[in-house]
């Protein structure tokens, strides 16, 4: 299966990549270029780390921690107990 369209990259390569030693996407666009185009492969990029061991990335940590995580997808973050306000438009 593909992970990026754009560098025609597959998943097995960038599980190769991994078992290699890479634990970040910038490390498997090193690589291979995945992630290096329009983008919209790091998020599967960064779930093949996830399981494979490797420590999410910020932006997934904060996505979890503010409820905007994927509903399957396992957390590390903890809920914060502080409301969120709102942002107000002038």
């Amino acid at each position: 299966m593909y992970v990026c369209m754009c560098h025609a990259v597959t998943e097995d390569q960038v599980k190769r990549a991994i078992d290699a030693g890479a634990d970040t996407p910038r490390q498997i666009a090193k690589g291979c270029k995945a992630g290096t185009d329009c983008g919209s492969c790091v998020r599967r990029i960064q779930a093949l780390l996830g399981e494979h061991g490797a420590r999410p990335c910020p932006t997934a940590r904060l996505a979890a921690k503010l409820g905007l995580a994927d509903p399957g997808a396992e957390s590390e973050a903890e809920p914060d107990p502080a409301p969120v306000a709102a942002l107000r438009v002038a």
